[in-house]
C-alpha cells in the first residue's frame, strides 16, 4: 500500500457486487460449472429455465431473455413493425438507449418530460408531443420506470388507448417493482429489462429480457432474436438480430432470482433510512403510496449551483456519488434533431442540474449508511 492511499479515506463502494457475490460464491460457480460441463454455451437448458423463473416471478405469460437491454428495446419495437416514419414517444431523462433503440429501427424518437417528483414520464408532456408529431405516424409510447420506480401505466395507457399507441415498457432499472398490486412485466403489453451487473438484478455480463402475454408477439420474439429463424435456422422468415442471452448468464441469474426478493426488501430498508435522515436538508424521492421501487438509484437533488461542491466534499471523505443524467438525451449531439413536446422539457432541464445519486445496494450495512448520510449533511452545511 502507498503512503498516499493510506492517508486517504477508505471509498465505499457505490454498488457492492462483491457483497452479493460473497453470499452466493459457491451457488454461482456450481451454476456455471454446470454449463461448463454440459457445453450448451448458447441456447442451452439453463436459458429456457431462466426464462420459465422470470415469467414466474412476475407473472406473465412469457419471459424472452435476449443479448442486453438495449437490443430488449429494439426487439420489442421491431416486432411491432415500427420503422421509418412512425414516431415513437419517450422520455429525456434517462440513458440514451432508450431514444437509440428508436432511432436505430429508423423510426423517431420525440422527447417527453417527466413528472417533478416521480421522475418519470408526464402524461401532460406525452399529449403535447402526440400533437407535435406532424406528419409522423405515432405509433408507440416508451416509458422508462427511472431509478427503481414504474411510471403510471394507468395514464399512459389511457392516452395511447385514445392515440392508437402502442406501451412499450423500458424497465431496465425497475424489474421486481410494482405499480397498484401489479408487477413490472405486467404493466404494458409488452415490457423490457436489463440485467447488467449494476441493475437491481444483474447477471455477470450483458443481459436482457422482454416479458408479454401475448403468444404471437412472443413467437415473433423469439424468431427476431434468433436472426429472425423460422422452422429451421437456415429458414430466415423475417430480419433479425443476433440477440440471445448466452447460458452461462442465465445460469447466474437463476441463482440470483432466489435472493431478489430479500434483496427488494434490504433496498427498501436502506432508502427509508436515507429518506428519514435527509428529508430535511435535501428534496429526497417520495414512493407513492400505490407503488414499491426497487430503488436501482437513490437519487436527491440538491439545488442548482451546489451540486459540484458536494460532491467534491463527499469525495474527499470517500463517499462516491452520480449524476444521473448530467445532459439529458435530447441535449446531445446525435439526438439534438429529433422533435420534443410543445412547451419543451423544462422538468428535464432542471433535474439534470440538480440531481445526485447517492450509494445503493441490498448490502447497504446500517453504520456504512450513516457514514454517507453523515458526509452528505456536512457537505450540505447541516
Amino acid at each position: 500500500m502507498t503512503q498516499h492511499a493510506r492517508l486517504d479515506p477508505i471509498t465505499i463502494p457505490f454498488v457492492d457486487v462483491a457483497a452479493q457475490r460473497r453470499r452466493l460464491g459457491a451457488r454461482i460457480d456450481e451454476a456455471i460449472a454446470r454449463v461448463t460441463a454440459h457445453c450448451q454455451f448458447i441456447m442451452g437448458p439453463e436459458v429456457f429455465a431462466c426464462e420459465a423463473d422470470l415469467a414466474a416471478f412476475c407473472g406473465v405469460r412469457h419471459a424472452i431473455t435476449v443479448s442486453n437491454g438495449t437490443d430488449a428495446l429494439v426487439l420489442a419495437l421491431m416486432a411491432h413493425g415500427i420503422g421509418p416514419g412512425d414516431a415513437v414517444f419517450c422520455p429525456s431523462f434517462t440513458f440514451c438507449a432508450t431514444g437509440e433503440s428508436i432511432a436505430l429501427t429508423g423510426a423517431t424518437p420525440v422527447f417527453v418530460d417527466v413528472d417533478e417528483r416521480s421522475f418519470n414520464i408526464d402524461p401532460e408532456s406525452l399529449e403535447r408531443a402526440i400533437a407535435a408529431a406532424g406528419d409522423l405516424r405515432p405509433r408507440a409510447v416508451m416509458p422508462v420506470d427511472l431509478f427503481g420506480l414504474p411510471a403510471d401505466y394507468d395514464a399512459i395507457g389511457a392516452i395511447a388507448a385514445r392515440h392508437g399507441l402502442t406501451v412499450i415498457a423500458d424497465a431496465a432499472q425497475s424489474f421486481g417493482a410494482t405499480f397498484r398490486d401489479r408487477k413490472v412485466g405486467t404493466l404494458a403489453p409488452v415490457t423490457t429489462t436489463s440485467f447488467f451487473p449494476a441493475k437491481p438484478l444483474g447477471c455477470y455480463g450483458d443481459g436482457g429480457a422482454v416479458f408479454t402475454d401475448d403468444d404471437t408477439l412472443a413467437a415473433a420474439l423469439r424468431s427476431l432474436r434468433n436472426h429472425g429463424e423460422g422452422s429451421h435456422r437456415y429458414d430466415n422468415v423475417r430480419i433479425g438480430l443476433n440477440g440471445r442471452m448466452d447460458t452461462i448468464q442465465c445460469a447466474v441469474l437463476i441463482e440470483k432470482l432466489k435472493i431478489f426478493p430479500d434483496e427488494i426488501a434490504a433496498r427498501n430498508r436502506v432508502a427509508r433510512r436515507y429518506g428519514d435522515a435527509l428529508a430535511d436538508v435535501a428534496t429526497v424521492p417520495v414512493v407513492p403510496n400505490d407503488s414499491h421501487s426497487v430503488w436501482a438509484q437513490y437519487t436527491i437533488r440538491i439545488g442548482s449551483g451546489r451540486r459540484d461542491a458536494v460532491q467534491q466534499a463527499l469525495r474527499a471523505e470517500g463517499i462516491p456519488s452520480v449524476v444521473y443524467y448530467p445532459t439529458p438525451t435530447h441535449r446531445q449531439t446525435a439526438y439534438r434533431g429529433y422533435p420534443a413536446a410543445a412547451g419543451g422539457l423544462p422538468v428535464t432541464e432542471r433535474l439534470s442540474a440538480d440531481v445526485l445519486s447517492l450509494p445503493m445496494h441490498a448490502y447497504l450495512d446500517e453504520p456504512t449508511q450513516d457514514r454517507i448520510i453523515a458526509a452528505v449533511r456536512r457537505a450540505l452545511g447541516a
